[in-house]
């Protein structure tokens, strides 16, 4: 009857030791997952250009791909790709992840900075006053005044690179550094002869340019020459008619030179997160465009910085695996719960396979340590000669018999109690045929 009553009893006590074990675990490794896998943040700072640039309106459209997971995307508008990697290279400034375009850095000058690839191509354009133009002419600047863009910006760092390059300076160019929209409304009103920008095919100042019949994109002389001698750059040709093909603008092929803007983060930025961003870059940049088939961008393509760990895996495989079937937020859970509980079953599972085995050796031990005292009981009855006192053994056998009637033991292991009560019930009938005590 104890032993039924012990399984009774015993069976709700264990069910809840084992759920209040369980959340603890899971409580512990919740705790212990946050505070060595941080999840990513909500928030990040992406620096973009200047209003109405063809940076600012990617950085929108990246913006609206992240917010479909949940994710928020600030965007930092500045002069261009030369104030981006000042920004990222600044770990005060908050900003996380910039486009940038190629030639204005390296991972010896930015040690904290990697790429997840090239997205597109971005020619420099060269926009003059007047419908005709020489494209042979090396001094197609001479005695003009040219505006480069501001400081800051990547048209601004590579007009001045080429001007060194093809020795400009000495054809008497005037140089001036004002922003893209009112370079090209003082470039229409004639108030200065030139402007230099850098911007993709998409970009509504160039395209506006091509179109205008006052304006001519003046093709770059000697590409092939300054490609060879500036590995980052290419050389992309805009065929006759592509802007306007009605008025035959361009009037005949553009040959440009072209740099290629990268998506750049610090290297500390969350895996989870430089995923999501190369997802966002497939979506945006994998259309064919006009210097580019289809599927060529986002690329594997470290020009200037390494690509990230994350982005070489990308470019392998594609998405992580829970990534492709869970939302963003439930596939990160699940993926730092996977990073914990991988090594932990791994040292968990041995023991699993012993514990049956240490429970039914902790069970039948209570059973045994009482058992070995009814064996010494009884040795010590067969050695006491006849007709010797046995009341101290029956004092013993009762606070034995007492014990194992309080012992509260599982249904699986009541046959051992039971076959204890009975061997004690044999020790208590030799008792009794021994003469009592006088």
């Amino acid at each position: 009857m104890a032993a039924k009553e012990g399984s009774r009893l015993g069976g709700p006590r264990a069910l809840w030791l084992t759920v209040v074990a369980i959340v603890a675990v899971v409580a512990g490794l919740a705790v212990l997952v946050t505070v060595l896998f941080p999840p990513p943040p909500r928030v990040i700072v992406m620096a973009t250009g200047a209003p109405g640039s063809a940076y600012q309106r990617l950085g929108e459209r990246y913006r609206g791909v992240l917010a479909r997971s949940g994710v928020k995307l600030r965007l930092l508008q500045t002069a261009g790709s030369v104030e981006n990697l000042a920004k990222l290279q600044d770990p005060k400034s908050g900003v996380s992840v910039a486009l940038v375009q190629s030639g204005l850095t390296s991972p010896q000058q930015s040690p904290g900075l990697v790429s997840l690839g090239t997205l597109f191509y971005e020619p420099m354009w060269v926009f003059l006053r007047g419908p005709d133009v020489d494209p042979d002419r090396i001094d197609f600047l001479r005695n003009r005044t040219v505006s480069i863009g501001p400081p800051g910006s990547g048209a601004n760092a590579m007009a001045r690179r080429l001007i060194e390059t093809m020795n400009l300076a000495a054809h008497d160019v005037r140089i001036v550094e004002l922003p893209q929209a009112e370079s090209m409304q003082k470039l229409q009103r004639g108030e200065i002869d030139a402007m230099v920008l850098v911007a993709a095919w998409e970009s509504p100042i160039a395209q506006q340019l091509l179109k205008d019949p006052n304006i001519a994109a003046h093709p770059v002389p000697r590409a092939d020459a300054i490609v060879a001698l500036t590995p980052n750059l290419s050389k992309v040709t805009i065929p006759r008619g592509a802007a306007d093909l009605g008025r035959d603008r361009p009037p005949s092929d553009l040959t440009l030179i072209a740099n290629k803007g990268s998506l750049i983060v610090r290297d500390d930025l969350h895996p989870a997160l430089q995923y999501l961003l190369l997802e966002a870059a497939a979506q945006i940049h994998g259309a064919p465009g006009i210097f580019n088939r289809s599927g060529q961008f986002p690329a594997a393509e470290p020009v200037d910085l390494p690509l990230s760990e994350q982005a070489r895996r990308f470019y392998q495989s594609g998405r992580p695996f829970l990534q492709r079937y869970l939302p963003f937020w439930m596939a990160v859970l699940a993926e730092r719960l996977l990073i914990l509980l991988i090594p932990v079953v791994g040292v968990i599972y041995p023991f699993a396979k012993i514990l049956p085995n240490l429970y039914r050796w902790s069970m039948q031990r209570r059973i045994y340590r009482l058992y070995g005292e009814l064996k010494l009981l009884e040795t010590e009855l067969e050695g006491r000669a006849a007709g010797a006192p046995v009341s101290d053994l029956t004092e013993r056998l009762a606070n034995l018999e007492q014990r194992a009637n309080r012992m509260r033991m599982p249904a699986a292991f009541a046959h051992l109690l039971y076959t204890l009560r009975m061997h004690m019930g044999l020790v208590r009938s030799s008792l009794a045929d021994r003469p009592s005590e006088a």
